[in-house]
C-alpha cells in the first residue's frame, strides 16, 4: 500500500472511536470509501456509528454482517455500510462493490467497508484503518492516508 500519511491515534472507549467517526465525518465527501480492518470487537461498527451520527442518520446502524449491505440514505450523505466477514473474495467480486464508491446505480455517498483485507480490488483513493485492541490503552487506529 502507498499511501502518503500515516496516523496513529489511541481510543481510550467507545466514545472515543465514535468521536474519531465524527471527526472523519468532516472531512469525507461524496464517493470517499474508507476500509476498515481489525480483528472482532475492534470497533469497526463502532467507528461507523459515530461517522452516520455526524452525517446526521437518525436510524440505528448496526453491523451487516448477514445483510452485507446498509444503506442509510436519510443523512448529509448517503452511507453504504458493508461487511464481508462472511464471504470469500470469489464471492465479493460478484457483488460489483465498486458501484458504490463510482455512483454507479446508487447515489453518490460514504462507501464504510468492514473486513476490507478481504476486497480482491481496491478503489482508485480510499482511506484506510486499522482497529487493534491494546490491553493497555484501549483502542489504537492506524489511519492511511
Amino acid at each position: 500500500m502507498s499511501k502518503k500519511k500515516t496516523e496513529i491515534i489511541f481510543l481510550a472507549d467507545e466514545w472515543e472511536t465514535k468521536k474519531l467517526g465524527k471527526k472523519l465525518a468532516q472531512e469525507l465527501t461524496v464517493n470517499s470509501v474508507l476500509l476498515l480492518s481489525g480483528n472482532l470487537g475492534a470497533g469497526k461498527t463502532t467507528l461507523i456509528q459515530g461517522l452516520g451520527e455526524a452525517l446526521g442518520i437518525k436510524e440505528a446502524i448496526v453491523s451487516p454482517t448477514f445483510t452485507l449491505i446498509n444503506e442509510y440514505l436519510e443523512g448529509k450523505i448517503p452511507l453504504y455500510h458493508i461487511d464481508l466477514y462472511r464471504l470469500n473474495k470469489g464471492d465479493i467480486k460478484d457483488l460489483h462493490l465498486e458501484n458504490y464508491w463510482q455512483g454507479i446505480e446508487v447515489d453518490g455517498g460514504i462507501t464504510a467497508i468492514e473486513w476490507s483485507e478481504l476486497l480482491p480490488y481496491l478503489p482508485s483513493n480510499y482511506i484506510k484503518i486499522n482497529l487493534e485492541i491494546d490491553k493497555n490503552l484501549g483502542r489504537k487506529a492506524t489511519i492511511y492516508y
